[in-house]
């Protein structure tokens, strides 16, 4: 292999593999991070929600945040599928700090920020550079096959992360990858310029509609300079048969079931083709092994109802750097040193995976729940917020598991699950 190589080569530049390379960097380790897109790309997944303060504060990310010109965004509402809308949920009902508010944010941008803040912390970034093959010596990864300009590189490391997103390359070639029977969505989205959104402190919020018939809903994100993000999922059944090759047939006639948002639409303008995606569900058997870590969807993915998708990442991405840097310092990669993390963050999933659950479980309505529950509603605002990791949401759990029948947990990682 060529050269001294790095402590640390992180395999993808989005939120997870920039907040674990980051965090590693600041703690003096020499890291290498590896980006294949040569230009910032645009990407769903927008809005973030109020628990990645604690992340973007450690990255050093706060104060760019607050320059920015990302919405903020305060709060969540739901509308029913016969077109009731639900109190909103306003973040600072639990918490008055500041990190009760978050921002709507433009992937591409926000993404790029996370890279530069990167670049200013030590990592040496290389977009345009794709990871190839993990290179082990028996069971332990060792270095990376990179491909860079047209040529490939093998480079040594003492900790190889795959961040590769849904490639999920580690978990597709180990066969570590189990997906969650019940929760194959897929999603069509656009963007709208001059759709109707709130004032003041519901300026910002994100509103998740449900079509007239129950099996599809559709989310509807402020983003800047007037634009709206709006995106329909619902099961591959429902969504795709008959109409695969239509994604704008798919749209538009979801979109005739939801009339509110119709309504919130008048007279804005489409100023994006439709797109689709696949939103299936899934995690990992192992996040971890000798030299190796997963971590964002490389290590698992959730239904985006609730806008998991970048906190997650940012939160694996921390935990996995901080159990990283006590290997490393402790001259100790091996999978049991590596893996420390995992329970954590599995846990945490766990409980949004709960929610998730009860969300498209038909009889489950959050103002009912709520007014047989009344004391779990801050807890309900803390799993909103996603406050998983810094608050106990024990007795909500509990009456989820009570008021909807739920898949086995995910936290033992083992076999099938849903």
């Amino acid at each position: 292999m060529n050269g001294d190589g790095f402590d640390v080569i992180v395999a993808g530049g989005g939120p997870a593999g920039s907040a674990a390379a980051t965090l590693l960097a600041q703690h003096g380790h020499s890291v290498l991070l590896c980006e294949r897109s040569a230009e910032p790309e645009e990407k769903v997944g927008e809005s973030l929600m109020p628990a990645t303060y604690w992340t973007l504060e450690r990255l050093g990310m706060l104060d760019k945040m607050r320059a920015s010109h990302f919405v903020e965004k305060g709060s969540v509402q739901f509308f029913t599928p016969d077109g009731r809308a639900t109190d909103p949920f306003y973040f600072k009902e639990v918490d008055p700090h500041e990190s009760s508010h978050t921002w709507q944010v433009l992937r591409s941008e926000f993404d790029q920020m996370l890279l530069d803040n990167a670049t200013e912390h030590g990592v040496d970034v290389r977009r345009g550079a794709s990871l190839r093959e993990v290179i082990f010596d028996g069971d332990r990864a060792v270095g990376a096959r990179i491909s860079e300009n047209g040529s490939e590189v093998d480079i040594p490391c003492r900790v190889l992360v795959d961040a590769t997103g849904q490639s999920h390359f580690l978990a597709t070639k180990r066969n570590l990858r189990k997906i969650e029977r019940h929760l194959r969505h897929v999603s069509y989205f656009t963007r709208y310029q001059g759709a109707e959104r709130g004032t003041g402190i519901d300026e910002g919020a994100t509103v998740i509609f449900h079509t007239e018939s129950g099996d599809s809903w559709f989310w509807y994100i402020p983003l800047p300079d007037d634009q709206m993000s709006v995106g329909v999922v619902g099961p591959v059944g429902s969504l795709v048969k008959g109409r695969a090759g239509n994604p704008e047939q798919v749209f538009d006639e979801e979109l005739a079931h939801c009339k509110p948002l119709v309504a919130k639409l008048a007279g804005a303008e489409r100023i994006k083709p439709i797109r689709a995606t696949r939103d299936f569900s899934y995690h990992s058997t192992q996040g971890a092994g000798d030299g190796w870590v997963l971590i964002g969807d490389a290590f698992g993915f959730i239904d985006p109802i609730y806008s998991t998708g970048v906190f997650l990442a940012l939160k694996s991405g921390e935990l996995a750097a901080d159990a990283i840097h006590a290997g490393l310092e402790a001259g100790d990669v091996s999978h049991e040193r590596l893996s420390t993390f995992e329970s954590e963050f599995r846990g945490g999933v766990e409980a949004m995976r709960k929610l998730v659950y009860a969300f498209y479980d038909r009889d489950f309505h959050f103002a009912s729940f709520l007014k047989e529950h009344p004391q779990c509603r801050s807890q309900l605002i803390d799993l909103l917020m996603g406050n998983v990791f810094r608050k106990p949401v024990d007795e909500l759990l509990q009456a989820l598991d009570e008021a909807v029948e739920l898949p086995p947990s995910i936290v033992a990682a083992t076999g099938e699950t849903g």
